[in-house]
Formats: structure tokens, sequence, C-alpha cells
């Protein structure tokens, strides 16, 4: 196996390993009240971004609660609001970053923003052991309860995204559920950097 077979290779082997760890989750954790009905008697409107955040930190904030029961030696969720990532998983030496999305599936497939270009180029040039990992639940959302699709869960990398920018904001757009494009990570630097107008770095090294 060549050294671009061995890296794509452990890229998938990262997005594999985390996946398990949600399937394991999603048993223990298969539903929630987002609060309870004398507060909101009427429930919340059925849009997606109403909860989206709120889930996304359920999911984040329970991967760390059952860290030991998920087989995990620590999880970190106190990112900044520019990060890439939304939590870091360890084991043992091993970092994993992880962006959490969340999808209703009473609502069609559309493409969705993923990030923006600039940012995923700078954080993959200067950090050669970065590998972004994209986990996608899907949700039931009714009146103020939250049900996880156990069949809905979605990973992927940014590096086998078939890539799309969007020319008004400059951010990869993207199906949740999609063949991945296998590459290595020197060519998705290249397209990163090919694909955007706000990347104006000649100088730098690809990876």
């Amino acid at each position: 196996m060549s050294m671009i077979d061995k890296q794509i290779q452990k890229v998938i082997e990262d997005i594999n390993f985390v996946g398990a760890i949600y399937k394991k989750l999603l048993t223990i954790l298969s539903s929630f009240n987002i609060t309870d009905k004398d507060i909101l008697p009427y429930g919340l409107k059925p849009h997606t971004r109403s909860v989206s955040w709120l889930v996304e930190q359920v999911v984040t904030q329970q991967t760390k609660y059952r860290a030991k029961q998920l087989g995990l030696d620590e999880v970190n969720f106190n990112m900044s609001d520019t990060c890439l990532h939304d939590c870091e998983i360890k084991v043992g030496e091993k970092i994993y970053y992880v962006n959490v999305k969340i999808h209703s599936i009473a609502i069609k497939e559309n493409k969705n923003d993923i990030a923006a270009v600039e940012k995923l180029y700078m954080q993959y040039a200067a950090n050669t052991s970065y590998n972004l990992i994209y986990a996608c639940f899907g949700i039931i959302f009714e009146n103020i309860n939250i049900k996880f699709d156990p069949e809905y869960l979605c990973l992927f990398s940014p590096q086998f995204l078939p890539i799309y920018v969007n020319p008004r904001n400059d951010k990869i757009q993207a199906y949740y559920l999609h063949e991945p494009v296998y590459r290595t990570r020197a060519e998705f630097l290249k397209i990163l950097r090919d694909s955007s107008k706000s990347i104006i770095l000649p100088s730098n090294k690809e990876n």
C-alpha cells in the first residue's frame, strides 16, 4: 500500500471509529424533552434552526458525560465560536476533531453550508495531523420532544467531499448524504485554493 493510500485509509478509519462511538451513544440516548409543557405549552415551531444548537450541545455533552461508557479517555467541548470543530475526543494519544450537524428527517435533503473554504484551508495547511470529521444526526422534532433517528447517522470528512463552493459566501456546500470522493490531503488543499478567491497565499506549502 502506497503512502497516499495509507493516508486516505487512515481518514476512513477515523471516520469509522467516530461513527461507532455515536452509534453506541444513540442506543443510550434515544430521545429527550427540550423543556416541560408548563414552560412551552404550545411547543416549538418544527424548524431545525429552533433546536439545532441545543441538540448539538446534547450530543457533545452526553459524549463527555458518558465518556467512560463509550470507551473514551477524554472529551472537550469548550471550543471557541470560530473553531471548525465542536468537540475533541481523545483515546490514548489520538485526538478526533468532530463537528456535529443536525438534520430533520421530515425535511427534504438539500445542500448545506459545510465550512468556509479559507478556514478549512488554513487549518489543514497549518496542522498536518488535523482531520475534521462531521457527524450528522437525524432527528424527529415534535412539540417539545427530540427523538434521534437510529437509521440516520452520517459521518464524512471534508477531504472527501464533492467540492462546490458557494460564490456568495465562499463556503463549501454539500448534501450530508453523498458519495465520497477519495483524495489525498495535498489534492484537497489544491482544490480549496483553486476554488476560492479568498485564499491568496502563493507561498503556502501544501501538505
